[in-house]
């Protein structure tokens, strides 16, 4: 007994000489630069004081600086900028960078398709229904161009055109999330649609004609709910949205669909930024 606690003595003690590990200075300047960026409330483009000015509020280098800025860059806070009018400028964090850091930690899950359909079931009948009373012409004129992409003929695209249509179907639901006023429940469901269209794949051997038959079943109650909401009957929305996100599931598995456990890259992010122009 007295050389257990000897021996948990001396590990205590040799755990209480191991030193603290410090903080780098450019970590440590940019929690600073963030606290700045709270107390002073700044928006999406809004602009950071100067890289010399930033040097000498926190009496760091300039590489310090930039390291600093560089370390707030990668997390999609700022976006930097050189030349003499050049620094740091607020930007909205990005989806797709969010859904990439998400998939940093899923990456080590066992996530599968029932998982984010279970939680889909769960919040896309709420947000649908919720948008019900916030949907404006020009969303639902973007909801009718959606099905009519979506509603084409499969004969006229190659096989990876089909499964871009499938993915096409996911903008019906951002469309109706962006019309919702929650921003949480807005956000949570745009990142579950972005996980659906960058890591859900479907095996090649999968028959052209379940791509077509799923696409027919999404044509179908997209039109149906778009009908709903045009009547403004949020109870009716919430309850075919119910329906979509049961049988959706049904047509992934029976198409062979698999949730892809990969990392999201950071060329990935800077593609679709581009393609999207923004």
């Amino acid at each position: 007994m007295v050389m257990e606690r000897a021996k948990r003595a001396g590990a205590a003690i040799q755990i209480a000489q191991q030193p603290i590990k410090q903080p780098k200075r450019a970590d440590l300047v940019a929690e600073e630069i963030k606290r700045l960026i709270t107390e002073k409330d700044l928006k999406p483009g809004d602009k950071l004081p100067r890289e010399v000015e930033l040097q000498q509020l926190f009496s760091v280098s300039k590489s310090t600086t930039r390291e600093a800025l560089k370390s707030l860059e990668v997390q999609g806070l700022i976006k930097v900028t050189t030349g003499p009018s050049g620094g740091g400028t607020i930007v909205e964090v990005p989806l797709a960078r969010t859904l990439q850091l998400l998939q940093n930690y899923l990456f080590f899950k066992d996530v599968t398709i029932d998982d984010i359909y279970t939680v889909r079931q769960l919040l896309e009948p709420e947000l649908a229904a919720g948008a019900v009373p916030h949907l404006t012409d020009d969303d639902f004129t973007a909801l009718e161009a959606n099905i009519a992409c979506c509603d084409e003929p499969a004969a006229a695209h190659a096989n990876r055109d089909i499964v871009r249509q499938r993915q096409e179907d996911v903008n019906f639901h951002d469309i109706l999330a962006a019309a919702n006023p929650n921003p949480f429940l807005r956000f949570t469901c745009e990142l579950i649609n972005e996980m659906i269209r960058q890591l859900i794949e479907f095996r090649n051997d999968t028959p052209q004609a379940e791509h077509e038959r799923f696409g027919r079943a999404n044509v179908k109650i997209h039109k149906a709910i778009t009908e709903a909401a045009r009547a403004r009957d949020a109870d009716k929305v919430r309850e075919l949205m119910v329906i979509h996100m049961t049988e959706a599931p049904r047509y992934v598995k029976r198409m062979k669909g698999k949730l892809r456990g990969r990392l999201i890259l950071d060329s990935e992010i800077r593609k679709r930024a581009s393609g999207r122009g923004d």
